[in-house]
């Protein structure tokens, strides 16, 4: 509402969001200097406003306001009489202009919680990208822990296997002959191999060990090279499951291994010899 003495309930609305004109807001603040009405009626929207922006929903001025400002007029002593020159400022009427305006003013308090909800959002994101880079990598790094473990097992059942074959393989008897140790584990195809005082080789060359079995041709079981002391190894290579052995055997094959054996056998053994 606006007349000749009074700012429309909008309007002042608007002046306490900052919203008017340059001119408007000049006009509008000299005129609640001087009027204890409409100064009155600005603090009630004020704390009004307040309200609004401590909620995160939209809430309108409440409805009593303007009834509450109704009320407080009519009980004033002088509100009937003719207006005096004590307020010799006019202003404007604005409520036709601003009313879309004012409307619109309010929407700045929901926006304001979703830009932060969205802000919140953006870094819980993160936060949560990082966290599951570093579950991804806890997740590898136990991977590969339960890799080697499951292979330290598997070496040591076929190590204690009770029906496990032990084969020992020996050259001839100049010193130091070169030896080694098999255990085999037919069920499983599971094999370790341990040889020591074996002779060097050149580079181009290494030793394989073949698996001679009951029937059929010699199947390659890995290549090892010695080290300065003549100790080599050859751990759980692969072997079919159920292979029934009747020999092993140490060939000189060329760098990488070969698929058949090269003669000679520099050492054998019979699957069916003890320790």
């Amino acid at each position: 509402m606006t007349d000749k003495r009074h700012i429309s309930e909008e309007d002042l609305a608007l002046y306490a969001m900052q919203a008017l004109a340059r001119e408007e807001m000049e006009a509008a603040r000299a005129h609640v200097s001087e009027c204890d009405a409409c100064r009155g009626q600005l603090a009630e929207i004020s704390g009004d406003l307040a309200m609004v922006a401590m909620s995160v929903e939209q809430q309108p001025v409440p409805s009593g306001a303007r009834q509450r400002l109704m009320d407080r007029i009519a009980a004033e002593p002088n509100a009937a009489a003719p207006a005096q020159d004590s307020h010799p400022t006019r202003v404007p009427d604005l409520a036709v202009v601003r009313k879309k305006k004012s409307r619109a003013s309010w929407t700045w308090v929901p926006w304001a919680a979703v830009a932060a909800l969205l802000i919140l959002s953006a870094n819980l994101f993160i936060r949560i990208k990082f966290l599951d880079q570093q579950l991804e990598m806890q997740n590898t790094l136990l991977a590969a822990r339960n890799a080697e473990n499951a292979r330290a097992h598997a070496v040591l059942d076929v190590l204690t296997a009770a029906d496990a074959q032990h084969i020992v393989l020996t050259a001839g008897k100049t010193p130091p002959a070169p030896t080694a140790r098999a255990v085999y584990l037919a069920s499983r195809g599971s094999l370790v191999l341990e040889a020591s005082n074996m002779q060097a080789l050149p580079p181009e060359k290494t030793y394989e060990l073949w698996v001679i079995p009951t029937s059929g041709a010699p199947i390659p079981a890995g290549t090892f090279r010695p080290d300065p002391a003549g100790s080599g190894s050859v751990v759980l290579p692969h072997i079919p499951p159920g292979l029934s052995a009747k020999a092993f055997g140490i060939t000189v094959e060329n760098a990488g291994g070969s698929d058949t054996p090269t003669l000679p056998i520099v050492l054998a053994g019979s699957a069916t010899a003890g320790e």
